[in-house]
């Protein structure tokens, strides 16, 4: 049984920062990427960041130069750490983890930024 469980998010002002965990049980985390997805009220889900076991990372340009993308692979935990909040970032954030013929997801965390 497969689980993926977020923390971190929550209300915030206009430039602070937060940061988001994603827990992963169920899975041999050392051989899945993770990362993180949002989604905004009527919009689609975007992608954000992930980062691969082998330490490669890549970030969405929404959140370049102000965010940190992170693994604790002895813990099964993926880190994000955003930085100078604005409000079009509130969203629900989910967690992501795919291998080389499964993905799975978290139920979301929700992030509000206050302007």
């Amino acid at each position: 049984q497969v689980h993926f469980v977020e923390s971190g998010g929550g209300l915030v002002q206009s430039g602070g920062s937060l940061t988001l965990s994603c827990s992963a049980s169920g899975i041999d985390f050392s051989l899945y990427a993770m990362g993180w997805y949002r989604q905004a009220p009527g919009k689609e889900r975007e992608f954000v960041a992930w980062m691969t076991k082998n330490g490669s990372r890549k970030r969405a340009d929404f959140i370049l130069g102000r965010s940190t993308i992170s693994r604790e692979n002895n813990v099964n935990t993926v880190i994000l750490q955003i930085n100078n909040m604005k409000p079009d970032d509130t969203a629900t954030f989910f967690c992501n983890g795919w291998g080389a013929n499964f993905t799975y997801w978290g139920q979301g965390t929700q992030l509000t930024v206050s302007s």
